[in-house]
């Protein structure tokens, strides 16, 4: 599955998650690209409705393209800035 977190590192703690085991998402029956996408969005509105509004993106050395690439728009268009 294609899964997103917050984390705070200071603290070490998960803030939030999402990822496409969501109940709207799993339905969509989405190809992995839309479906990080839905992923990002949800973590942005997420993120967005616990006040936050902005975040450093670890790629965890992944390149920023394809799924990754398709979260990170995703979760900008929900707002969330990098």
């Amino acid at each position: 599955g294609i899964f997103a977190q917050l984390i705070d590192d200071i603290a070490g703690k998960t803030i939030l998650a999402a990822g496409s085991d969501d109940k709207s998402i799993k339905a969509s029956k989405a190809n992995k690209v839309d479906q990080a996408k839905a992923v990002g969005k949800l973590i942005g509105e997420k993120a967005t409705a616990a006040g936050i509004s902005a975040v450093a993106f670890d790629r965890n050395g992944y390149l920023y393209h394809g799924r990754i690439k398709s979260l990170a728009e995703g979760a900008r268009e929900a707002g969330l800035k990098f």
